[in-house]
């Protein structure tokens, strides 16, 4: 038995440059950090006794003679892409809830391919890891996602990622334990109550880029990656904890113009609740549309807010630094 340990993300600036769309013509860059919170996925040999070949748990449970009997999409084109033969029994389990805006799709990708190559008795890398689970989810799912997900499940870590049509670099933001300590500190999380698929939150957003309707949008959410890491590098704490959360709100302003499906009415109001409660800034997390809400507050505030939002459950988290692991193997 393998089992993979594989954490979510929070994406703070540069979302929607990740898309092909457009770093193929104009280069794009996010800066974002994994959390500990985490996909697990478990993959056995199936023993000859059984009248299936697969079985795969996650909210149901299927049992099939072959792959192209799979529904769940990631499962089945991983293990087309593996070229896996059968004999598999395979189950998911995560910390949160799937479809909230964390990249949980990206990073169960990863996570069962890292599995599958263990199963192999082989240790990827994380870019192999995490080119493969895009090329997985691009390429043989056809789903409108970006880039930036697969990403940092596989590496872990604050970093920023940048793209562009020949290759993809990642490099960890430069950081004092003081200011990480804080920015971790700073962080509220709240979990909406919705959920929604990303790629049906994309698919506008991919149109309108292909058609270079968001160009200047993109553009300037592009540059607030490197004003973050100018803030986080030259600013004092406090101050990169507001600047940083003005900038959020900036961000957030400039996101809702890529798609007419990324808020509603009820998000709106909560957003506004927490910034008259004192947050700085902030954001849904992923395609919006739902899930998960991220505030940054200064520590003096946030019990203000938590009572703002008290209709909302609170997520209590720690910045993660591992990326997708193997925390099991037996033989």
């Amino acid at each position: 038995m393998i089992i993979s340990k594989t954490p979510v993300r929070l994406s703070f600036f540069g979302g929607g440059t990740d898309y092909r769309e457009y770093f193929e013509r104009k280069g794009g860059a996010v800066l974002g950090v994994t959390i500990d919170k985490h996909i697990y996925v478990s993959v056995n040999v199936l023993s000859d006794f059984f009248e299936y070949n697969i079985r795969v748990g996650y909210s149901k449970s299927e049992l099939v003679k072959k792959i192209d009997d799979i529904v769940h999409p990631s499962v089945r084109e991983t293990l087309r892409f593996k070229k896996m033969s059968g004999n598999l029994d395979i189950h998911i389990f995560a910390d949160l809830p799937a479809k909230t805006g964390l990249g949980s799709s990206s990073s169960f990708t990863v996570g069962l391919l890292n599995a599958l190559y263990a199963l192999e008795g082989k240790a990827v890398s994380k870019k192999k890891l995490g080119e493969e689970a895009i090329f997985i989810e691009q390429q043989m799912i056809k789903e409108h996602v970006g880039c930036q997900d697969q990403i940092h499940a596989a590496y872990g870590g604050l970093n920023i990622i940048e793209f562009n049509r020949y290759e993809t670099t990642v490099r960890p933001v430069v950081i004092s334990k003081e200011k990480y300590r804080l920015l971790n500190a700073s962080l509220m999380v709240f979990y909406t109550g919705l959920t929604r698929y990303a790629s049906k939150i994309a698919e506008e957003q991919v149109t309108n880029t292909k058609k270079r309707n968001l160009d200047g949008y993109l553009s300037q959410m592009h540059q607030m990656v490197f004003n973050a890491e100018r803030i986080i590098s030259d600013e004092t704490s406090e101050s990169m904890i507001r600047q940083l959360g003005e900038l959020l709100n900036e961000g957030w302003q400039l996101k809702k113009n890529l798609s007419k499906k990324i808020t509603n009415a009820t998000i709106d109001a909560a957003y506004e609740k927490a910034l008259e409660a004192g947050a700085y800034g902030g954001k849904l997390g992923g395609a919006g549309g739902g899930g998960f809400l991220f505030l940054l507050v200064p520590e003096g505030q946030q019990a203000s807010v938590r009572m703002a939002l008290h209709q909302m459950m609170e997520v209590h988290f720690n910045f993660e630094t591992e990326g997708s692991k193997i925390i099991y193997l037996t033989q």
